[in-house]
């Protein structure tokens, strides 16, 4: 079942997207210790579409479901802070028809999440052309729930900028991440924030974004649950 991106009635009021059904292979990680604070690299979406014979930007729409079964079971969990990837600067020079599905796949994430009462701030590059303007107001953070930090139009070299401008990280809100979650086979950070992820474990996922499963998270929490977190002591 695809997912549509939030719609309105004639009078305007907004038509709420189902909530995915996830968290049921979740329980029995309340007894084990958990990180604060984790990050989210959802990679693998074209590659997912032209597996099914599909247009390569198809597959960023279809990232929209499994990103709210991760934030639900996050939620569930009681995960204290999240950040995701939406799409980096470098992403932006992609072929146009990809560059404006992935904006709308985000535009419709966020707008949703913070719909459900996140804690959102969207964390990026927000006078360029490439961010979307629907997430505009979304750059100060918003919300009393889980804390979600929505990378978009993100680049490291913008956020360690800030440094030289005005001595503090534009990311600065964003706190240091305990671990690194990547789907889509990869073993790299691709520019996820750099100062941020320090110290945080990385654990890769062979498996397409859009193919997520909560076992996906379970298995990298329990992975994580046995990493010795010495900080180099």
């Amino acid at each position: 079942m695809s997912l549509q991106a939030p719609s309105y009635t004639q009078s305007g009021q907004r038509r709420a997207l189902a909530k995915p059904i996830c968290g049921e292979h979740l329980p029995s990680m309340h007894q084990k210790r958990l990180p604060k604070h984790i990050g989210f690299i959802p990679d693998g979406n074209r590659r997912w579409a032209e597996a099914r014979e599909l247009p390569k930007e198809a597959g960023y729409h279809h990232g929209i479901k499994p990103g709210l079964a991760l934030y639900e079971a996050c939620e569930k969990l009681g995960i204290e802070e999240v950040s995701v990837y939406g799409f980096t600067q470098d992403n932006t020079h992609r072929p146009s028809v990809q560059a404006r599905q992935f904006r709308a796949a985000c535009v419709a994430f966020a707008q949703e999440i913070a719909h459900r009462g996140a804690a959102l701030a969207v964390i990026g590059d927000a006078e360029s052309p490439q961010f979307p303007p629907e997430l505009a107001h979304l750059t100060r953070r918003q919300g009393s729930g889980i804390k979600v930090n929505f990378l978009v139009n993100y680049g490291w070299q913008w956020d360690l900028n800030g440094l030289r401008e005005s001595g503090t990280l534009r990311s600065s809100e964003v706190s240091r991440i305990d671990l690194i979650v990547r789907w889509g086979g990869g073993r790299r950070l691709s520019g996820f924030p750099p100062v941020q992820s320090v110290y945080a474990d990385m654990y890769v996922v062979d498996d397409y974004w859009p193919d997520y499963r909560d076992e996906h998270l379970r298995e990298a929490l329990e992975w994580w649950s046995r990493q010795d977190r010495t900080f180099g002591g």
